[in-house]
């Protein structure tokens, strides 16, 4: 293959991917008229049309889609061999992207990327805050940051947190007019505060767990936030109880501010775990932020 069919290809895909010839021109810093002849010169070279343009989009035909299908697992292997070459230089360095969730980032990646970057300058991190379950693949992240739970089967999982637990709570304001639930399935008749999944479109049904006996309960109430912060003003106004990660509310509940309820029923389950591509060959700068986030117990 001729080095300019190759990057040919490159254009293809980044079109295709992006589904815009202008998203595709700024992230490849070129223009929209130069990548436009570069893909009908692609499609003149094969005899098939692999993009359908319209006035507002780009969808990839089916020799197209057929054409990712095989282009992005050689392309992620170029990358990767390209990468591990920079384990020849001295130090680390290079940009690691990483999508995670805001509460991950506050109380798991910031506190060790403080630590860690001052002594690194040549170490630039991206954290794309995200409550959404991301493709890491498809959009170029080298790695996701979610509860061990929520980690495909086929990636790399490492573990960067402790376990977590999750709290009922409300305000002293709400609990003055409403009796404390003693059960789960108390919260059917109280006023509760829905948080909607960003992944599949639907409202999160509080889970619990007690002596081995696990119990899903779909609440229902006048709000409903698809952000946790949301829910948390909420519930410290009083309009509602709450279903939220344990650390993320303690420091109110110390204050008064938050009442906790069915403690007995929110057990521990797996934390946070840093998750890539099992083929993904480790870049220095990325390995070394592996090492500095993997969790190694309580000290």
């Amino acid at each position: 293959m001729k080095r300019d069919e190759l990057g040919d290809l490159s254009v293809f895909l980044a079109v295709a991917e992006a589904r815009s010839f202008t998203r595709a021109a700024a992230k490849l810093g070129t223009s929209q008229s130069n990548l436009s002849h570069t893909v009908r010169r692609l499609e003149e070279r094969l005899g098939l049309r692999l993009l359908m343009r319209t006035t507002r989009s780009v969808a990839p035909t089916e020799a197209g889609e057929r054409l990712i299908e095989t282009l992005r697992p050689a392309l992620d292997e170029i990358d990767g061999r390209l990468a591990a070459l920079s384990e020849l230089r001295n130090k680390p360095a290079g940009t690691v992207r990483i999508t995670t969730t805001q509460h991950a980032a506050e109380k798991i990646l910031w506190p060790a990327l403080a630590r860690l970057l001052p002594d690194h300058p040549d170490v630039n991190v991206e954290l794309s805050i995200d409550t959404a379950l991301t493709d890491i693949v498809t959009e170029r992240y080298d790695a996701g940051v979610r509860l061990g739970e929520q980690v495909a089967k086929d990636m790399i999982a490492v573990r960067i947190g402790p376990e977590v637990r999750m709290a009922v709570v409300g305000a002293p304001s709400y609990f003055a007019v409403h009796p404390k639930p003693k059960a789960p399935h108390d919260l059917t008749k109280h006023r509760c505060i829905n948080l909607r999944l960003p992944t599949r479109g639907g409202l999160y049904a509080w889970e619990f767990e007690k002596d081995g006996r696990e119990l899903n309960v779909r609440v229902e109430g006048q709000l409903v936030f698809n952000e946790s912060r949301m829910v948390l003003l909420a519930a410290t106004a009083g309009a509602g109880l709450a279903f939220l990660v344990e650390d993320y509310v303690k420091p109110l509940i110390a204050d008064g501010l938050l009442v906790r309820v069915l403690g007995d029923w929110c057990a521990p389950f797996p934390g946070y775990h840093l998750y890539y591509p099992s083929r993904r060959q480790l870049s220095p700068a990325f390995a070394l932020l592996v090492d500095a986030l993997r969790y190694r117990g309580r000290k």
